[in-house]
């Protein structure tokens, strides 16, 4: 059998494409460490860069292994296949199409994904949480969470991907699963007893937003895993959603508020960029602009509805990428189109049989999805607090986690 020639132009797209998801940890980091107060600001910082490095030790130990090896039962893949990335070589090709990219490049490609997804739950329990036990929760999340819906939803011997279920980019896997875990995390840890609601640097939250928009287009065209119409079309969505939830938001803030907000803009943004992730390669241009005005208003008032009820989502994870990632999903069952993706399906709305039949079936894998996300987390975060204490002391809060827990300082005084 002739091996598959190398796409010269695929590759070089998709490396430059997992060279933008990297850049969305740091930029996540810019974005949550602005959004905390002064003495909190390293510790934020440093659990996104801790899931860069310790994430991608996983990732070459098992973790690709867990998510593309071959399957048992269609929940998660097998850890030894593909373990130290065994069996790898310069040759060996990418089978998921025929792209003509190196597998080589997938993994290094769908590892971006696997760091920013639990990073994105720590905004959740800012100022709160000891190192040791975000260490083991990254660990065991990936682990029983992440890795299994990875194989689910996007290998192709997965369960949930072999009875019709799509998810271009994310809204599943990461978005809905990262948010559904940070509602958990905060409903088991607790309200902060020292609040800070004043974001210390919104400069910084603004390049953050920036870093994390210019990534998001490797995020969702890149996962065409090539080069043609629809990677230009998830492109485009994308940068429209974001656009149409940003100024949706700020307007709903500035009715409510009275004045038009830079940090809610931001957010919507992301709020938008979130949204449009599972749907970015299967709706229509004028599909994106929908979704994104959807998108400001409902993350809006998700944040709202948290805040009355007293959810101290420190840095609105669940209204933003949860409800996001979920209502992406949803967007998706109803207004998908072959006319966009003839790889993709027809939704709801199209009129054409199996419609209905597909949007039953994302909104039972959203909702399956939200169920062992929540739950596990719940759980794995009570068997971490066997171990270690979850919960920093009172003590360590006031004075905060950068010197407490790490024993630095961002903004040392007299300098």
């Amino acid at each position: 059998m002739t091996p598959m020639p190398i796409n010269i132009g695929n590759t070089a797209f998709m490396l430059l494409c997992a060279s933008l998801v990297m850049l969305m940890t740091p930029g996540l980091a810019f974005f949550y460490g602005g959004l905390v107060g002064r003495k909190n600001v390293l510790t934020i910082m440093t659990q996104s860069f801790v899931s860069l490095g310790w994430t991608t030790v996983l990732w070459f130990a098992f973790g690709y292994s867990m998510c593309f090896g071959p399957t048992w039962h269609g929940i998660v893949g097998d850890p030894t296949h593909y373990a130290f990335l065994r069996g790898i070589t310069l040759h060996t090709m990418f089978t998921g199409n025929d792209a003509g990219i190196p597998l080589i490049v997938h993994v290094a490609y769908q590892m971006m994904f696997a760091i920013i997804t639990p990073a994105l739950i720590t905004g959740a329990f800012a100022n709160r949480v000891t190192f040791k036990a975000y260490f083991l929760f990254l660990t065991g999340w990936l682990i029983f969470v992440y890795f299994p819906f990875v194989h689910m939803v996007w290998s192709p011997e997965g369960i949930l991907a072999k009875w019709g279920v799509l998810d271009f980019a994310g809204g599943i896997v990461v978005h809905n699963t990262a948010g559904l875990a940070a509602l958990a995390s905060i409903l088991y840890v607790g309200r902060r007893k020292v609040v800070e609601n004043v974001p210390h640097n919104v400069p910084l939250i603004a390049l953050g937003t920036g870093l994390l928009w210019f990534g998001w287009y490797g995020f969702n065209a890149g996962s065409e895993l090539r080069v043609d119409s629809v990677t230009a079309s998830a492109f485009l969505n994308t940068d429209i959603a974001a656009s149409f939830a940003a100024a949706t938001w700020m307007l709903v803030e500035w009715m409510n508020a009275r004045q038009p907000k830079f940090v809610g803009l931001l957010t919507g943004a992301v709020a938008g960029l979130a949204t449009i992730t599972p749907a970015a390669g299967y709706v229509s241009l004028s599909t994106a602009a929908l979704i994104g005005i959807l998108a400001g208003v409902i993350c809006y008032y998700a944040v709202a509805l948290k805040n009355k009820l007293g959810w101290d989502d420190a840095l609105d994870v669940w209204g933003v990428h949860g409800v996001g990632g979920f209502i992406g999903v949803i967007f998706l069952g109803i207004f998908a189109s072959k006319a966009w993706n003839p790889m993709g399906a027809d939704g709801l709305l199209s009129g054409q049989p199996g419609g209905l039949a597909f949007f039953g079936k994302q909104c039972a894998a959203v909702a399956i999805s939200s169920v062992w996300a929540f739950g596990f987390t719940y759980g794995m975060l009570w068997l971490i607090d066997r171990i270690t204490p979850v919960r920093v002391a009172l003590a360590a809060e006031e004075k905060g986690l950068d010197t407490e827990l790490h024993g630095e300082e961002a903004y040392p005084q007299g300098l």
